[in-house]
């Protein structure tokens, strides 16, 4: 999948946040952005950045729950492409593969869809967040989509479970939103956000179906993502591919060359223009996702060690303490 190093800010966020009564001018000045950004024409934040944004909002609502005022004030009119054309789409199940497809035009986040006979799942991952999000923005994705079925089928849609990371301080009237439990995530998978819906709720024509539209906006959003890629910097693109495939213990330069469709050698070269090499990327890259699953989920270090692509436990044991200078239980002791 995709992964974005900078994101178009859609004039709609503007538009939302006057409506939802929170001071633009606040939010922009908290979150460390230009005061006219709104203003500029195709500005660009980074995932940091987005995630600056995303907490000044938190405090600048001051005890309003930013997630449910979404859901209040979320109209057609405040969709920026991506989203309103799939609005066009012929039911949820196919509007949801879709912003799969082109989220990272939206934000640092990645969308997986997962389909059964009886239901919808959708599972939501951040990236490039440096600190933790307040419980009440992990639900905003999930707001997003449940009142995206509403508006689009013009039913109350509820959805079947809706798993957090960690319950909000007011459950109850998240719960009557969504009418239905919020579940936190499991021990072994404590950073699982997610939402589900029946099979027949996914199929449920959208009254907002429009095929023309669709393809009005189709060749425009396809080009988009191949500029995003094609001004991704080298080494993005080799961390996206790390990122996929390093589970599979596919972690060799030659890989990685190859799935990036050139030679280890222009590899090497592009990745020294830019002042990087190739160790230096994967061992960032699994010492991020190690430090991942040590503080966010129960796995042993041996279902660690294997995820980050090493052969045996202590291979990743004595690497991770050359990292970071104490061991991986050591660390995870020190987080508890």
């Amino acid at each position: 999948m995709k992964r974005a190093s900078h994101f178009i800010v859609a004039q709609s966020w503007q538009l939302l946040l006057i409506d939802m009564q929170i001071n633009v001018a606040d939010v922009l000045r908290l979150a460390g952005l230009p005061t006219d950004l709104f203003n500029q024409q195709q500005a660009k934040i980074t995932p940091q950045q987005y995630f600056q944004f995303c907490h000044a909002i938190h405090q600048v609502a001051a005890g309003r729950e930013f997630p449910l005022l979404l859901a209040k004030h979320m109209t057609m009119e405040a969709f920026d492409a991506p989203i309103f054309a799939c609005v066009c789409s012929e039911n949820l199940n196919q509007a949801v593969s879709r912003l799969a497809q082109y989220k990272p035009l939206i934000g640092p986040i990645e969308l997986k869809v997962n389909k059964s006979n009886s239901r919808t799942q959708l599972e939501i991952n951040y990236y490039g967040c440096e600190q933790t999000l307040p419980a009440s923005l992990s639900l905003v994705e999930l707001v997003f989509f449940t009142q995206l079925a509403r508006l689009a089928t013009r039913q109350h849609i509820k959805p079947l479970q809706v798993i957090l990371p960690e319950l909000p301080a007011k459950q109850a009237e998240y719960e009557a939103y969504f009418d239905c439990p919020l579940t936190q995530s499991p021990a072994d998978n404590s950073g699982q956000l997610s939402i589900s819906f029946s099979a027949v709720d996914a199929e449920r024509p959208f009254l907002t179906a429009n095929s023309n539209m669709w393809s009005f906006f189709a060749d425009k959003l396809n080009q988009r993502l191949h500029d995003l890629t094609a001004t991704a910097s080298t080494s993005d693109r080799v961390k996206a591919v790390l990122v996929e495939s390093i589970a599979a213990g596919n972690t060799s330069i030659e890989f990685v060359a190859n799935k990036l469709a050139i030679s280890k050698r222009t590899l090497q070269r592009k990745l020294s223009q830019e002042s990087e090499n190739y160790q230096s990327l994967l061992q960032g890259i699994r010492l991020e996702l190690a430090e991942h699953y040590l503080s966010q989920t129960q796995m042993s270090l041996t279902e660690v060690a294997f995820l980050l692509g090493f052969h045996e436990p202590n291979s990743f044991i004595r690497a991770y303490s050359q990292w970071r200078g104490v061991s991986p239980g050591q660390y995870r002791e020190q987080l508890q």
